[in-house]
């Protein structure tokens, strides 16, 4: 916003072409659902090239659909990928409490554990390893935050592989076959098609 220049230029005309050429994208939500909540976390680390801040992204669903979703960049730089996925693990954790509490509030009952998919192997070992070591003393509040959910029963932290991991839209450049199953996963339909 305070320099723009031809980069951002041919950036916007790219999200404007989408936008154009698909004005009945919308996300679509079944009047029948189990009301079980499952979540992906992602990270991109080092993504931002000024200030190589790493880039967190997250989705939730109410088992096909999708109720909140968010990218943005981390606060901090982070000294390697591990510390920029647990980072994005401790956020999406954060928003899936918010989430409870408010269905909760409007009492919704629904499915617990939610099931939090990560596809970092070593985040899933610190997460439900006590020890703490000198590779976690820089995420240390980050890593009390999820472990304290996780010993609560708030959710299951579950693998997947970085190829099925629908989070990587929001924080990755994908080519268009990619991008257009990760549109797929968020259950995206053209509305203008017959039923």
């Amino acid at each position: 916003m305070q320099a723009p220049n031809e980069h951002h230029h041919k950036a916007i005309n790219r999200v404007l072409r989408y936008i154009k050429a698909s004005p009945a994208h919308g996300v679509f939500f079944p009047c029948e659902n189990n009301l079980q909540l499952k979540a992906f976390s992602d990270s991109e680390w080092a993504s931002c090239d000024l200030t190589r801040k790493s880039t967190t992204g997250y989705y939730i669903y109410i088992e096909t659909s999708l109720i909140s979703c968010k990218t943005k960049k981390q606060n901090t730089v982070s000294c390697s990928s591990l510390e920029a996925k647990y980072r994005a693990l401790a956020t999406t954790v954060c928003e899936l409490q918010w989430l409870t509490f408010l269905l909760r509030g409007l009492q919704i009952d629904t499915v617990t554990p939610t099931n939090l998919f990560c596809d970092n192997q070593v985040a899933r070992h610190i997460a439900t390893n006590p020890m703490f070591h000198e590779r976690t003393k820089h995420i240390d509040i980050d890593c009390h935050v999820v472990r304290k959910k996780l010993q609560t029963g708030l959710f299951h932290l579950l693998p997947i592989k970085g190829i099925e991991q629908s989070a990587d839209a929001f924080t990755k450049a994908l080519d268009q076959s990619a991008f257009n199953s990760a549109v797929n996963k968020l259950g995206m339909i053209d509305t203008y098609l017959p039923a």
